[in-house]
């Protein structure tokens, strides 16, 4: 005998939508309220099935994170982005079809965070200097991965410790001449920035508003010959212009 689905009730939750891919509509936002906050959108950049649905999987244990899409190349995940507008892309670096690194350049004023195997200067570095706002390695554990992306979503610059040493070591073995000099405020927000302040946490303690802050740091980009957040800062340090981590300004 045929009948009508069984609606959803106490006993048994509704399953929920699949995110977006090449074969799946987008994840329409959840609605927030007093028992449901606003959940923090993550569109998955990798070209492995396999690695995408890990990554959902752990991800899908977090009640303030949300998978709504997932792209096989850069490409589609500058397509998707465009659709969804998630609040964090996790984009791996080699993608058949155009990679991450290309990709990044065209997501300007999105968060992107690397999360790759590669972890050699040149990627981390290209990365970086293309606007990326954070550099993961595939190891990093569930709960770990949860917290980078909810700092990524806050505006932090988040950093595998391994990157954030082979930075460190090559900011002070190859210090790059001064580039155009940033004004005081500059500086000062790119310090800001260093310590993992967000835009809005800028703005309330230098008292100016959080549109301030990002045209400061758009003027500190520009005359860094930058794009993003960490690559600002990183490149403030190479050049002296910040001093590095442990050490002091002369």
């Amino acid at each position: 005998m045929t009948g009508s689905p069984r609606p959803a009730g106490p006993d048994r939750p509704p399953v929920p939508p699949r995110p977006a891919g090449p074969d799946r509509p987008p994840v329409p936002p959840r609605p927030a309220g007093p028992d449901r906050p606003p959940g923090i959108r993550v569109l998955l950049a990798d070209d492995h099935p396999v690695v995408r649905e890990g990554l959902r999987g752990m991800l899908a244990a977090e009640p303030d994170i949300e998978v709504v899409g997932e792209a096989a190349s850069g490409p589609e995940a500058v397509t998707l982005a465009g659709r969804l507008r998630p609040d964090v892309i996790l984009m791996d670096l080699r993608m058949p079809g155009g990679d991450g690194v290309a990709a990044i350049r065209r997501l300007a004023g999105t968060t992107v965070v690397v999360l790759t195997t590669y972890d050699s200067d040149a990627d981390i570095l290209r990365a970086v200097e293309a606007g990326a706002a954070g550099y993961l390695l595939k190891d990093t554990p569930r709960a770990v991965l949860a917290d980078r992306v909810r700092a990524a979503a806050r505006g932090e610059t988040v950093l595998a410790p391994t990157v954030a040493g082979r930075l460190l070591g090559r900011m002070r073995a190859e210090p790059a001449p001064r580039t155009e000099q940033l004004s005081a405020r500059e500086t000062e927000v790119l310090g800001l920035v260093a310590r993992g302040l967000t835009n809005a946490e800028i703005g309330r303690k230098l008292y100016v508003s959080e549109a301030t802050v990002k045209t400061h740091l758009l003027r500190a980009c520009a005359k860094l010959g930058v794009s993003g957040r960490t690559a600002a800062v990183t490149k403030a340090m190479e050049t002296g212009a910040l001093p590095a981590p442990g050490q002091t300004l002369s």
